[in-house]
């Protein structure tokens, strides 16, 4: 298969392309990523000479770098992963959102409409879903489940896959959509509470947890949901949606003792700062469908991919460590300085 897949040099896309290139020796990837703050080239440096990789620097809402892309390949398969993911800059500024989430995404379906592609994969998030109480654990995030958003950025995500599925309905558009869980391990920008908790215990610094630290989430290793994506779109029906869970719920307080356990740091780095608005207080997969129609099921325990993903940040402090020698060290102050 030859594969577009946007958004390549960031988290979850780089360790999609990852798995690409090694469960499928036959297949060939594009990567198209416009290298904003959370897209590094470095990322994918480990597969930059491959001669089945091709990397493109571009902005998936320019119709006219998207359609050079598409002029110069014939791809069997596009994955949509490139987005403005945070929730705390989609409050900051709402517009640039809206521009990569759901205009890109249109920009991307035309282009496959137009070149005929046999698929097109829309990644999304279970923050579509809004949240769950914290009293009704037996409560779970199905397919059904009423989409209801509450920051710019879940809004943006929800448009996006309202889109993809119109597409489906209007125009026999072979879409798929999966929504997942909270993501984590290799490669994550630190702005993201696991990988923000490592660096910041590593340097003895406070460990800004929102609130009480009561909001859950579910936590799902990045290299399982890539293999669920995977998965999808080879065998997942056009015009469906899959919800991909980890079945690993966590409160954040739990999950940044966690991180200090691992670390062997003390939990008087813990610093509780003013919520952020809006906050949701608890999500939940259930992932029946996908593992009832296409035997998908999570690999990775929590504990199990804490450990390695702690590994990972001790043995790759040069990448991270240019990350926030840069801009990113500014944001960092401007967004937790003040809520000391």
């Amino acid at each position: 298969m030859n594969w577009l897949v946007t958004g390549g040099a960031g988290f979850i896309g780089a360790n999609f392309v990852f798995r690409l290139l090694v469960k499928h020796p036959q297949d060939r990837v594009v990567v198209i990523d416009a290298l904003t703050y959370a897209g590094s080239l470095e990322t994918l440096e480990p597969v930059l000479k491959n001669p089945r990789f091709r990397f493109v620097k571009g902005d998936i809402a320019d119709r006219d770098a998207v359609e050079t892309v598409f002029a110069d390949e014939d791809f069997d398969a596009v994955v949509n992963f490139a987005a403005e993911s945070h929730v705390d800059r989609s409050i900051s500024d709402p517009g640039l959102f809206l521009r990569t989430n759901v205009l890109g995404t249109q920009v991307l379906m035309d282009a496959c409409r137009a070149a005929g592609t046999k698929r097109y994969h829309q990644v999304s998030t279970d923050e579509v879903y809004g949240d769950l109480p914290l009293d009704r654990p037996d409560l779970l995030f199905t397919e059904q489940t009423p989409l209801h958003a509450s920051s710019p950025y879940s809004a943006s995500k929800a448009s996006a896959d309202l889109l993809a599925l119109a597409y489906h309905r209007t125009y026999g558009f072979p879409a798929t959509v999966t929504r997942c869980s909270n993501n984590y391990g290799p490669w994550h920008f630190p702005e993201k509470m696991i990988p923000l908790m490592i660096v910041r215990a590593l340097a003895d610094r406070p460990l800004p947890v929102y609130g009480k630290g009561e909001n859950v989430r579910d936590w799902l290793f990045v290299e399982d949901h890539c293999a669920a994506i995977d998965l999808v779109v080879r065998e997942g029906r056009p015009g469906e949606v899959y919800n991909v869970g980890g079945h690993n719920e966590r409160t954040n307080l739990q999950v940044v003792r966690a991180v200090l356990a691992e670390l062997g740091k003390p939990e008087s780095l813990i610093s509780f700062v003013k919520d952020r608005p809006g906050h949701d207080l608890r999500y939940a997969i259930d992932p029946s469908k996908i593992e009832a129609e296409l035997g998908w099921t999570p690999e990775t325990r929590f504990d199990e991919g804490l450990r390695r993903t702690v590994r990972w940040y001790l043995d790759h402090r040069t990448w991270w460590e240019r990350i926030l020698s840069g801009e990113y060290a500014k944001y960092d102050a401007k967004m937790y300085g003040g809520r000391r």
